[in-house]
């Protein structure tokens, strides 16, 4: 396959969507990647309500989840947090796609890693998805994948971050204090009690 440069990546609006369990620091760096080498203008950031490949996987609500999603986003004016996924169960990708089109959101751009993109002929109407969005797939060294026929894909190479939600969740519960994820969102964990964290209940994290 022959990814497409950046110069012809059309949309300037990157969907980028995830449990966000949590929200960490290379969530925000593949995002920041986006808008500064390949003229993104806009991540909108679509935390999922209940994703159909992932069932029960969310260790956090929703509303946890969005609103740490809302706390590292709140210091880029290139990132957005979408609650177009409220109520949806299942969370479909083609579903949100058509939502945020029919909201004027378009032409859209799917932020995706290799390993995801690999899996897209195992997506609801997937078809439809490679019809309607362009797709930015974040690639590492090793990564293979077989874009579908008709797919527009501009790679993001030459990211290695070896960042997980798993492991920092296993880290806060440990009490870790040096994780990869925002102060804010951090401060929101312990406050809520979130991944096994001792809540602080208003006490310094000193």
């Amino acid at each position: 396959m022959n990814p497409a440069s950046a110069a012809a990546l059309e949309a300037r609006t990157a969907l980028f969507g995830g449990t966000f369990d949590p929200i960490h620091n290379a969530h925000l760096a593949v995002a920041g990647e986006a808008v500064s080498r390949l003229g993104i203008e806009r991540v909108l950031f679509v935390p999922a309500a209940n994703p159909p490949h992932k069932p029960g996987a969310a260790i956090a609500s929703w509303e946890d989840r969005v609103r740490m999603a809302e706390l590292a986003c709140a210091s880029d004016p290139h990132f957005e947090v979408s609650r177009i996924e409220e109520h949806s169960n299942p969370s479909y990708s083609i579903a949100t796609i058509e939502k945020l089109l029919a909201l004027g959101s378009g032409p859209l751009a799917f932020l995706i890693g290799a390993d995801a993109f690999a899996d897209i002929r195992t997506w609801r109407r997937w078809q439809d998805v490679v019809r309607l969005v362009e797709f930015i797939v974040v690639t590492r060294p090793g990564a293979r994948y077989d874009a579908p026929p008709n797919a527009r894909v501009c790679e993001l190479n030459g990211l290695d971050l070896p960042v997980s939600s798993s492991a920092i969740r296993q880290g806060i519960a440990r009490g870790a204090r040096d994780l990869p994820i925002p102060a804010a969102v951090l401060r929101y964990i312990r406050e809520r009690g979130l991944y096994g964290a001792k809540a602080l209940h208003g006490a310094s994290e000193a």
